[in-house]
C-alpha cells in the first residue's frame, strides 16, 4: 500500500469508481497499526467526530523544527482510513511545515471533499485541527 500522500493520490487517480476508492481508503486503515487501549484516553480523543477517534502525537524536538508523527485509531473503518491518509500527509514534517500544509486542498485533490458525508467532513476537519494545534504547540515550545 501507499507510504506517502503522493502515492495515495496516484492510486486514487488510477481508481475510477468511488466504491473502489472507498475500499482503498478502508484498506489503508486496516493496514495501519491500531492503538493500545491505554492510549485511548480523553486527552487523545478528538472531539467533533461522529465516530470515536484518537490521535496520539509523537513530537521530536521543540520549536519550529520539531518533527511530528502521530498514531491514530477509530471505531469506524472509513475513519481509520482517513487517519491513514492524514498520517501520510503530515507524519515526519516539522511544526512549521505542518502549518503550511493546506490539507483541505490536498484532500480536494483526492475528491474527498465532494464524497464524504457532512459528519465525516466535520470529523476530518476536527482531526486536521488537532494535528495543527499539536504542531503549533510544538512550534511555540522553547527550543
Amino acid at each position: 500500500m501507499a507510504e506517502n500522500f503522493d502515492d495515495i493520490a496516484a492510486n486514487f487517480a488510477f481508481l475510477d469508481d468511488w466504491e473502489d476508492r472507498y475500499r482503498y481508503v478502508i484498506e489503508l486503515g486496516k493496514e495501519m497499526p491500531g492503538l493500545d487501549e491505554s492510549q485511548r484516553l480523553p486527552a487523545t480523543k478528538v472531539e467533533g467526530c461522529a465516530s470515536q477517534v484518537w490521535l496520539v502525537p509523537h513530537v521530536e524536538g521543540s520549536g519550529p523544527g520539531a518533527r511530528i508523527r502521530f498514531e491514530g485509531d477509530s471505531d469506524a473503518l472509513i475513519v481509520r482510513g482517513l487517519i491513514a491518509v492524514l498520517r501520510a500527509l503530515y507524519n515526519g514534517h516539522s511544526a512549521t511545515e505542518i502549518a503550511g500544509i493546506d490539507a483541505q486542498a490536498k484532500l480536494a485533490e483526492l475528491g474527498l471533499d465532494q464524497h464524504l458525508s457532512a459528519q465525516r467532513s466535520n470529523g476530518l476537519r476536527a482531526m486536521i485541527g488537532r494535528i495543527r494545534a499539536i504542531a503549533k504547540q510544538a512550534e511555540e515550545a522553547a527550543a
